[in-house]
């Protein structure tokens, strides 16, 4: 017990710093490029709380691009999300921990307050499972109950690694080209219902990553 203890204290203490070395140090060689940062600025310059939506797979670098007033993200209950809890804390944002199994309707009950106090947040509406790259219901209920637009941001890059997890997460490999692209805010339309507005955020994160791509294929890559 004692042993699985100081392991644990380890895993949550160390790795997270770890973690940061390795983005800042990707960050630093990469060639970066972001695409529609004035749809959220918008938002910032009036202080609204903003919804982002991202794959899971792209987590990894979101911390470096975003460049708002205060970011929290839906983080797991399980040990895992602890540990990504940790990582966000070395970048000085926050969490708000839950799952659709697990502390769904707390989680969701805290997200409303923050988006109404002015606090970005971030979910994969894919996560924390899957199905890879199939949005949940519940960053559409969000938006809905809180009056926050959802702004879509996808990440493609050049060279990296693909993990053979159930998201493919990805690992940009130093010195490759990246983009990152926001989408124009999305609002749940009059007499929209809830399945409707589900399948339209969808479709726009679909066509958001498609952006990402072919901004990379201009630049003259491929994305992995």
């Amino acid at each position: 017990m004692a042993r699985n203890l100081l392991r644990d204290k380890l895993l949550f203490s160390v790795v997270p710093w770890l973690a940061k070395g390795v983005i800042c140090f990707l960050w630093s060689t990469m060639r970066t490029e972001v695409l529609g940062e004035e749809h959220p600025r918008e938002f910032w310059n009036r202080g609204v709380g903003i919804i982002f939506s991202l794959w899971h797979e792209q987590l990894l670098m979101m911390a470096k691009v975003y460049r708002g007033p205060g970011l929290k993200s839906l983080v797991s209950s399980s040990k895992d999300g602890e540990i990504f809890t940790n990582v966000l804390r070395v970048f000085n944002y926050g969490a708000v921990r839950g799952s659709s199994s697990r502390h769904g309707m707390a989680a969701l009950k805290e997200m409303v307050r923050e988006c109404r106090s002015g606090t970005d947040l971030a979910i994969t509406p894919d996560g924390p499972k899957g199905p890879r790259h199939e949005v949940k219901p519940g960053i559409a209920q969000l938006a809905r109950l809180s009056g926050s637009p959802i702004i879509l941001m996808s990440f493609a890059c050049s060279r990296g690694h693909r993990f053979a997890s159930w998201d493919r997460f990805v690992l940009p490999y130093p010195f490759s080209t990246g983009v990152f692209c926001y989408s124009r805010p999305y609002f749940p339309e009059q007499g929209e219902d809830a399945e409707s507005f589900r399948l339209r955020i969808q479709q726009g994160m679909e066509e958001n990553q498609l952006k990402a791509v072919r901004r990379l294929e201009e630049l003259g890559v491929s994305a992995i």
